[in-house]
């Protein structure tokens, strides 16, 4: 203590109680700030040490935990909601609508016809959140869409943002026809292309014609607006915007924006490892040039690499016996042999690899090519991430506990898409070892559990429900021996995306030290009935000391 002035900006908040995430003081009831970190924490009596603050009891009758970390999502979680939502399951949006879930193609065609007779001249139309497996064995195709526009291209997304679907005029401009020799363009029986594109290579042309506002927008100020809304709501206080093609406007903007104390999230950009191929130089020379712009709320440093694709799109690599219903095995997104050279260079260099496989065949690639660069270059404390690693085996977990790699899990799919793997891509016995928390955890793998928003809704308590009672949508248990306990759960949100992000030093838990990020809850989610997870109520986050509260609250 130099002097009563320097005390001045001490703020002490009392709250009913204060999950700390700290093993060693799990509880407390008082905590201090100052100059957007944690002073102390503990008693009243223990942070009255420092004397001259000012108390605040705003927070009297609120439970305190860390703020939410978001491990896996994307900043065009902000985009989407320019365009036009067609997903099955109803989805609030970051005005607090509802957009109620369509159950049918032709309620998808409708909704299209809508949305396209509001647009002004010849702009494209665009939807997303659709996901044809909830519709049996019919596709969308381009005579569905057809019927939306002929005169301007029309282009939906689907959820997984590894496949899209395309009217006639969007394959006309996009220069896509039978002759097309692009793997991932679905076709008719005669060779012509059914609209269906799946993977990034074949929808390349269409995400080119329209300007691939997914990836670009998404860093705007308008659309991190609405992300750091959606993500305030959740109580999420550090996300990642998990593929950036790392675009010099972008990254400005974003770096701007995030600044202001009254942006309410930190957010970790991962470059986008897939947009610059086997030239990692190029991508280490940019990110390096770009982190320059880093502060306490926007941290470059981290490449996400992409191996095969999604698992309810049929796109996921799959070891023997392959899909449940007998479709052919999945893409590559990145060549084995490809990966082999571009994750030893990435390694070499220090840089933390985060790095998507969904289907067991992907991760084990994945697990080829990261054994073989800890051999060619042993590296200590690497923590490269295994992003989703549904469908990983016991033993390929025993060996990524081995290699010292983090895993960080899709446990919002039980929800989602259970019942689909249960039924159509995995059958019974795999699809209850889909994203094996338990596993992880009783080997000793450091995991997180995330929503990979606008895949699936950010909201962290939600994807800790779903990993701790593993229900389907239709209520059926997936995988009952995967469960992980409410507090296991707390903390794979927590410290446990925090240490896959390799932030643990500064976020995940309330510390001395540690940044002033809380989540605010009206009641204890640690003594919350499992079923009940889902349902406590997230009255307010705290970024770097400022108070945020959630819409409604006053």
């Amino acid at each position: 203590m130099n002097d009563q002035v320097e005390q001045q900006d001490v703020t002490i908040y009392r709250a009913k109680k204060i999950l700390t995430m700290n093993r060693s003081q799990p509880e407390a009831t008082h905590v201090a700030v100052r100059s957007g970190r944690i002073l102390a924490v503990g008693t009243e009596e223990q942070a009255a040490a420092w004397q001259g603050a000012r108390h605040d009891e705003r927070y009297a009758d609120k439970v305190l935990m860390p703020g939410l970390v978001e491990g896996h999502c994307h900043l065009h979680e902000g985009v989407v909601w320019l365009y036009v939502y067609v997903g099955f399951y109803d989805r609030r949006g970051p005005d607090g609508k509802i957009w109620r879930g369509l159950k049918t193609i032709d309620e998808v065609v409708a909704r299209l016809r809508e949305a396209q007779g509001a647009l002004q001249g010849g702009k494209h139309l665009i939807g997303w959140g659709f996901d044809p497996i909830y519709f049996g064995s019919r596709r969308m195709s381009v005579q569905d869409l057809d019927k939306v526009s002929e005169d301007r291209a029309v282009v939906v997304m689907h959820a997984s943002m590894h496949l899209m679907n395309v009217n006639g005029k969007a394959l006309e401009m996009a220069g896509i026809d039978r002759d097309t020799d692009i793997e991932g363009i679905s076709r008719f029986a005669n060779g012509e292309p059914t609209g269906e594109l799946c993977e990034f290579a074949a929808m390349f042309p269409v995400t080119r014609l329209i300007g691939n506002p997914f990836r670009v927008l998404g860093q705007s100020p308008e659309c991190l607006a609405m992300f750091g809304q959606v993500a305030q709501v959740a109580g999420v206080t550090t996300a990642t915007d998990l593929v950036n093609e790392l675009h010099d406007e972008g990254i400005m903007s974003m770096a701007a924006t995030t600044r202001r104390d009254d942006y309410p999230v930190r957010i970790v950009p991962a470059a986008s490892g897939m947009f610059f191929g086997r030239d990692t130089e190029a991508c280490m020379n940019k990110l390096a040039l770009l982190k320059q712009n880093n502060h306490d709320k926007m941290r470059l440093g981290i490449v996400k690499l992409v191996v095969d694709g999604s698992i309810q799109g049929f796109t996921a690599r799959l070891l023997w016996p392959g899909y449940f219903n007998g479709a052919p095995n999945g893409i590559w997104v990145t060549a084995p042999d490809d990966l082999n050279y571009i994750v030893e260079q990435y390694h070499r260099a220090g840089i933390q690899l985060h790095i998507h496989t969904n289907g067991d065949e992907a991760t084990e690639v994945a697990l080829v090519a990261l054994e073989r660069a800890l051999t060619l270059h042993p590296r200590f404390d690497h923590r490269h991430t295994l992003q989703h690693c549904q469908m990983a085996s016991p033993a390929q977990f025993r060996r990524i506990a081995k290699l010292g790699l983090c895993v960080n899990l899709f446990a919002n799919h039980i929800f989602y898409w259970g019942d689909a793997h249960m039924e159509m891509t995995m059958g019974p016995d795999r699809a209850n070892r889909m994203n094996s928390c338990a596993t992880a955890e009783r080997l000793g793998v450091p995991f997180a559990i995330h929503s990979d928003a606008p895949i699936t809704p950010i909201g962290p308590l939600f994807t800790a429900w779903c990993a701790v009672n593993r229900r389907t949508a239709s209520g059926r248990i997936l995988g009952e021996s995967e469960r992980i306990s409410v507090a296991s759960a707390l903390r794979a949100v927590t410290l446990g995306a925090a240490y896959t992000l390799h932030m643990d030093g500064l976020i995940g838990s309330i510390e001395i030290g540690k940044f002033a990020d809380f989540c605010v809850l009206g009641s204890d989610p640690s003594r919350a009935e499992p079923e009940a997870l889902k349902e406590v109520a997230i009255e307010g986050t705290m970024v770097a000391g400022h108070a945020f509260e959630a819409p409604g609250k006053h």
